[in-house]
């Protein structure tokens, strides 16, 4: 069998304004300087995330003495006194809520002595690191950050987003949690588990206000270990660009780019669809014009086992090489699907191809509905 050929060097990631960390605080002191209102939110904060909390101010206002007395999770212990350098040593973290900026620049000054991770409120000059707007649906958990640019755009995004997140997403988190050990020790191989995690996504989002059990646990990994019995089957999915625009993209095309080992793209396909894939995914540019070489390409890889995705501008079914190219495929026994762009979903049928009968009945089906919703 052939090698498979080396993949071309696109860029993987834009710059970043700030790196997104998500701290494990548990059982780890955090110092808060201050007693104020916004004092007590940060101090409620870390305790939420598991850490013990020590609040240093001469006067506590109402919410701090509040969050002291009924922390979320982690000790709130309030100290009658002003911070210390000394206070500092062995802290996680250091949060300060400061009118003057003298008495920020010593609080930040003092943290960074000691490398301690700093975030003075409002005043972001004086930090070290800053908060983003924050989902929880712990253990799953979104953070949003716009550099302090527009923090009211970040909580905007953040309703747009809880939204998006049904709560019960949070129980099928904490039992992926709970099932990696298991799944781990399954038997299955790495590709084995990474079909189940798969299922298991698509599980979540069939099921999402349904808690999930044991059952589920065996029946996902006796589906992933038929999987594994039969062999990873390839597969090639032409997928549809529409105009350039990403938010554009079907939900079905944003799915189908998730899951791909493999892109295969040209110049006309904008760079901001391709963020729709996974950071390992393999991205080749290939030539618009040279349709032999892409169904080449996505075949040898296809027959190695991968699932490859063709990215083409605008709507794979009016290329007149659209039909031939399935032929090839479908006669290597590849598995194929076709997923039309968004703005000539209503108008696209399979009858403008004078498609081959080989076309499996489903997509078939699929595109000839004229709701745009059927092929998300």
């Amino acid at each position: 069998m052939r090698a498979l050929p080396p993949m071309s060097d696109t860029p993987r990631m834009a710059p970043l304004s700030r790196l997104p960390v998500f701290l494990s605080l548990a059982g780890k002191g955090v110092l808060v300087a201050g007693g104020s209102a916004a004092a007590a939110w940060k101090a409620e904060l870390m305790s939420a995330a598991g850490a013990e909390v020590h609040v240093f101010a001469l006067e506590m206002s109402e919410d701090m003495l509040r969050t002291a007395a009924q922390p979320p999770s982690g000790p709130v212990t309030l100290h009658a006194s002003n911070w210390d350098a000394a206070d500092l040593n062995d802290m996680a973290l250091a949060i300060g809520a400061f009118d003057d900026d003298g008495e920020a620049a010593r609080f930040a000054d003092a943290a960074r002595a000691l490398k301690v991770p700093c975030n003075v409120i409002d005043k972001p000059a004086f930090c070290s690191f800053a908060f983003g707007a924050i989902v929880n649906r712990s253990p799953l958990v979104v953070g949003i950050s716009t550099d302090g640019a527009a923090p009211s755009f970040a909580q905007a995004i953040r309703t747009r987003i809880e939204a998006l997140l049904p709560t019960g997403f949070a129980r099928w988190a904490e039992a992926a949690r709970t099932w990696r050990a298991a799944v781990k020790q399954s038997g299955l191989s790495f590709g084995g588990r990474r079909r189940f995690w798969q299922l298991f996504a698509q599980r979540a989002v069939i099921n999402p206000d349904r808690a999930p059990d044991d059952a589920d646990l065996k029946l996902l990994l006796s589906d992933a270990f038929s999987v594994a019995e039969a062999g990873e089957p390839g597969s090639v999915t032409l997928v549809g660009a529409g105009p350039g625009d990403p938010e554009l993209l079907t939900l079905r095309a944003a799915r189908a780019l998730r899951s791909a080992d493999v892109i295969l793209f040209d110049h006309q396909v904008s760079a901001d669809i391709l963020d729709f894939s996974r950071r390992e995914a393999k991205k080749m540019l290939v030539g618009a014009t040279d349709s032999e070489q892409s169904i080449a390409l996505a075949l040898r890889f296809a027959t190695h086992g991968k699932r490859v995705v063709r990215l083409v501008a605008g709507d794979p079914l009016r290329s007149p090489n659209a039909a031939p190219e399935l032929t090839v495929y479908r006669a290597a026994g590849v598995e194929i699907e076709l997923i039309p762009g968004i703005a000539d979903l209503g108008q696209t049928t399979l009858t403008n191809l004078d498609a081959p009968s080989n076309i499996p009945r489903d997509h078939s089906h699929r595109l000839r509905k004229s709701d745009p919703s059927a092929a998300s």
